[in-house]
């Protein structure tokens, strides 16, 4: 059996936000806006909603105290002051720290929640509404449950999800991604197809979202390196934003595999960023999942009428590597991080620790 579940309303396209925010507010709401010190304003999202705001009397707050691989001390403090600011609704802006951030204040909020408490599903009762809006081509936070934050004990990124925790409203208009830089836009869009592929290796795959992956894969394969080209190209920009979507909607019903834990230790430690800690690895990754859903990768590299070493070829052309060598202390920490994850259940294969180790040792490229 298949099914399907999103409870998103999901606008996309040219101005969707500027002709449709103020619709869903009214001066009852008080919401309170959550982003970075930059991404909101470069990309002109937050001067558009405050316009918006302003001309409808919305009172509203600012949290941009948001850094990438955002902390859990960080998102408690935004939580505290939602609450200390009677806010009701969370609006987050910019890639998948402010809107992951989003949700956790949402939930911390809502639940009154202490310390670590937001890794523990039974806890999460209710949450006040989200709304995201995405000014990268990457995460697909936006049309998820899901949520990664750096727990502060530890200092591991980890990840919690609730039904409760899918943004209420999400606006993709891919005009907010025009100020991105190549780089950001390559390494966004690798963890957007990371997302698409991980949908193909799940465990808890199923066809319904088949077009979805194999059509944005096919954006993603087509016009990433036009893009990477051409920054400013609001056509290409689409095609991108769309394949992200679509890979959020994927892995909300999928999850991520070990494709995903992998990469953690690399953002952690290294402050990689994660889409490339994904891309260095996905070639190896997917050899080693390949005879277990290898009629599924023919069928896909059939639609993108290549096989599969061109699609490798295509992969090593984006040039995703990482200039520094990894000490056998951090590669024997991470294997073992890696292997208690929470997504390892997902695997199509049950891995074994050497073979994350062998990753790190020889598939990394240095």
């Amino acid at each position: 059996m298949s099914e399907y579940f999103i409870p998103t309303k999901i606008y996309f396209g040219k101005n969707c936000l500027k002709n449709n925010l103020s619709s869903i507010f009214n001066v009852n709401n008080k919401p309170l806006i959550v982003t970075g010190k930059k991404s909101a304003i470069v990309s002109g999202v937050q001067s558009d909603i405050l316009e918006i705001f302003d001309n409808n009397s919305i009172k509203y707050e600012i949290f941009n105290e948001i850094t990438e691989n955002p902390k859990l001390t960080t998102v408690h403090k935004g939580a505290n002051y939602f609450l200390k600011n009677n806010c009701n609704t969370v609006i987050g802006i910019g890639g998948g720290s402010p809107i992951d951030s989003a949700k956790a204040i949402s939930i911390i909020a809502g639940n009154k929640l202490k310390n670590r408490d937001i890794y523990t599903p039974q806890k999460i009762k209710k949450g006040f509404p989200v709304i995201a809006i995405p000014t990268t081509s990457g995460t697909g936070t936006e049309a998820t449950q899901y949520s990664v934050i750096t727990d502060t004990e530890t200092n591991k990124k980890a990840g919690f999800g609730s039904p409760l925790m899918f943004p209420k409203y999400s606006f993709l208009d891919p005009k907010y991604t025009l100020s991105l830089s190549k780089i950001i836009t390559r390494d966004t869009a690798v963890d957007a197809l990371s997302h698409l592929l991980e949908g193909l290796y799940s465990e808890k795959r199923n066809k319904i979202m088949y077009p979805m992956i194999f059509n944005g894969i096919k954006l993603i394969f087509e016009n990433l390196k036009n893009t990477m080209n051409n920054l400013e190209d609001i056509k290409l920009r689409e095609k991108l934003m769309l394949a992200s979507l679509w890979g959020g909607m994927v892995i909300a019903q999928t999850g991520t595999t070990m494709q995903h834990s992998i990469g953690y230790p690399l953002t952690s430690e290294y402050g990689i960023s994660h889409g490339l800690a994904n891309g260095v690895v996905m070639e190896n990754v997917m050899e080693l999942y390949f005879p277990t859903v290898k009629k599924d990768l023919v069928e896909l590299f059939e639609f993108l009428n290549i096989r599969k070493n061109s699609f490798y070829d295509w992969l090593n052309s984006l040039d995703l590597k990482i200039d520094r060598k990894l000490d056998n202390d951090f590669i024997e920490n991470s294997v073992k991080q890696v292997i208690n994850s929470r997504n390892m259940v997902n695997n199509p294969i049950e891995v074994k620790e050497n073979e994350i180790r062998n990753i790190y040792n020889n598939w990394v490229k240095i």
